[in-house]
């Protein structure tokens, strides 16, 4: 029997197809050799080098907050998506289409740092990152304007960083956005069906099949997705149910921050330092029990492929990789 060329895979909770083009595939170290544009602006003109007057918030490592000897601030972004005034949720007709105003907060969350990205930092760094991504999104998320609140990192030119200095972004918003939609409606439907999280039926296969499993600990699992949109596309998840990213415990937070910075720490030494996005998807904000069978996590997506025709004009993305052999390739590489 002839050997297929590539393999048409369904992910479980969109429903959506990607392709795994296994007849041209690369070999993993082959990744490390991609040529990336060079992206590291001098400190002198780096605007998060000193600590800003206007910080909503401050954190040093050794204490709950601190100016003196601070590791992560976080500030407004001085160029925001979304901002304070208007009227929120309201909707108004433009002949067939809809608007409504960008109400909401656009924040930066800056780490010290001007070189050293997550991946190179220690476990007790990145866990005062995550310690202001909860901080920020209690503060947040009882606005009446927002219904969603977005945490998102990007690193390197490919994944849109402006600024080279290591920063990630929050944005609360007034709608839920469509990704986040299609995961919430995809889970809703296998609970309905199985009367069970799709997200913990996923974590529990993948722990106990081991192939795609990059790292865990005791609380927390890094996986290459079944479906891979993406060569080395990873996922950290919590090992328990929890439809809340916010709603993470201090001791959970310690075992997320390990697992985060050990699956980028991996991608950089494996990879050389690969641009990449990573963010976080967790359930709208607001305690509705309609969201309890959603499963918080977050995904990494490194700058590994481009989209072209095929992908632009079918919504069916093409990884020139195994997830497999991905997770094979990362789980290696100590940290």
């Amino acid at each position: 029997m002839m050997k297929s060329i590539s393999e048409l895979r369904q992910d479980l909770v969109s429903g959506d197809w990607v392709v795994i083009a296994t007849g041209r595939a690369k070999r993993p170290h082959e990744f490390s050799k991609t040529k990336r544009p060079s992206f590291v602006q001098p400190k002198k003109l780096c605007p998060f080098e000193t600590l800003h007057n206007d910080a909503v918030s401050v954190y040093a490592i050794d204490g709950e907050r601190g100016k003196e000897n601070w590791w992560v601030e976080v500030i407004p972004n001085k160029y925001p998506a979304f901002g304070k005034g208007g009227v929120c949720a309201v909707f108004h007709n433009a002949g067939p289409y809809q608007r409504t105003d960008g109400v909401g907060f656009h924040e930066v969350v800056v780490t010290r740092d001007h070189e050293r990205s997550i991946g190179r930092m220690t476990k007790e760094e990145v866990e005062v990152i995550l310690r202001a991504y909860q901080d920020r999104y209690f503060a947040l998320k009882n606005d009446a304007c927002v219904e969603y609140i977005s945490v998102f990192h990007n690193h390197g030119v490919l994944a849109g960083a402006s600024i080279s200095h290591p920063h990630s972004q929050i944005i609360a918003i007034p709608v839920v956005p469509p990704d986040i939609q299609r995961s919430l409606e995809g889970s809703a439907r296998y609970f309905h069906k199985h009367q069970t999280c799709v997200h913990c039926e996923m974590v529990r296969h993948e722990i106990k099949e081991k192939k795609r499993v990059i790292y865990e600990n005791d609380v927390f699992a890094v996986f290459a997705p079944y479906a891979s949109k993406i060569a080395f596309e990873m996922r950290v998840f919590p090992k328990f149910h929890s439809p809340h990213f916010e709603e993470m415990s201090s001791r959970d937070r310690e075992a997320c921050a390990d697992a985060l910075r050990a699956a980028l720490a991996k991608l950089y030494k494996g990879l050389k330092n690969p641009d990449f996005n990573f963010f976080i998807h967790t359930a709208p904000v607001g305690e509705s029990k309609e969201f309890r069978h959603y499963h918080w996590h977050l995904e990494i997506i490194p700058k590994t492929g481009i989209w072209a025709g095929f992908e632009i004009g079918t919504g069916i993305e093409i990884s020139v990789i195994a997830p497999e052999t991905a997770a094979a390739f990362l789980r290696k590489i100590k940290v």
